[in-house]
């Protein structure tokens, strides 16, 4: 068996209830803070810094995430050439799933680079100055802060637009699986409990429900099987020969196969 496919069947193999005490034994609440949504703060390694991921903005009319030009960045008043962006990665079923949710909400049209952009590890800069190369994942949009485009803030509190049909990483955020094959979020591992790590975030440590913690390590197992199938789609789906079909200088390798920049299926594929 190929390793990531012996990874995959641990991966389904993976028991929720030992997830789920694992969770338990780190705690975890949502605070709302927003860091795990907006762009890196100079001075911290990922996310907002402590107590500053909620800040003044009109991101909570029904404008589409929020216009940012008026209002600032949330987090403070780090300048935007300061702040590196958030990066979340997504599957390219959940960018149709969150396009549609945010046409339904907002009652307009989102096509693909609405809701994702090229992961950028592994692109370099053109001679035009823009991004070139190859990568093989998704990352969700964002602002001219950095910020996720569907996170929005209300009342003193971060929200997601489009809560009900977030990716699999954000319903699953501090945690992940340390599988071969899987990947983290942002941010190095700051406790761990058996397979499971946790990672930056100030709501760790903190009480959670048998059944809370039941429901998220359903969906963190979820993921780490996701995670893997996509990684064996891109494996037995990458064509070397794409870039030079593709009519822009970036070409996402994805479990369907190669796109453009703009999700287009590349020529050929």
């Amino acid at each position: 068996m190929e390793p990531l496919e012996a990874e995959r069947s641990r991966a389904r193999g993976l028991a929720v209830a030992d997830l789920a005490d694992a969770i338990e034994a780190m705690g975890f609440e949502c605070t709302r803070c927003g860091g795990c949504c907006t762009g890196y703060a100079p001075d911290e390694p990922g996310g907002a810094p402590d107590g500053e991921g909620v800040g003044e903005s009109d991101a909570g009319d029904e404008s589409g995430g929020g216009d940012e030009s008026d209002a600032g960045c949330h987090g403070g008043d780090a300048d935007p050439a300061d702040r590196e962006p958030h990066t979340a990665t997504v599957f390219p079923d959940e960018v149709r799933e969150v396009a549609a949710a945010a046409e339904e909400r907002y009652g307009e049209s989102y096509d693909w680079r609405d809701v994702a952009r090229p992961m950028p590890f592994g692109l370099s800069e053109g001679d035009d100055g823009e991004p070139a190369g190859e990568t093989f994942e998704w990352a969700l949009a964002t602002d001219d802060c950095g910020d996720c485009t569907f996170y929005e803030e209300s009342d003193g509190q971060g929200a997601c637009a489009v809560h009900d049909s977030r990716p699999l990483i954000c319903r699953t955020y501090p945690f992940s699986v340390a599988l071969e094959g899987t990947s983290q979020p942002m941010g190095e591992a700051v406790d761990e409990s058996g397979i499971v790590r946790a990672h930056e975030c100030e709501g760790l440590g903190r009480d959670i429900s048998r059944e809370d913690a039941e429901a998220l390590a359903a969906s963190l197992k979820e993921r780490a099987v996701r995670e893997l199938e996509e990684a064996i789609g891109v494996r037995d789906g990458y064509d070397p020969a794409a870039g030079e079909r593709a009519d822009g200088d970036v070409v996402v390798f994805d479990s369907e196969g190669p796109k453009e920049a703009d999700g287009t299926p590349v020529d050929g594929a």
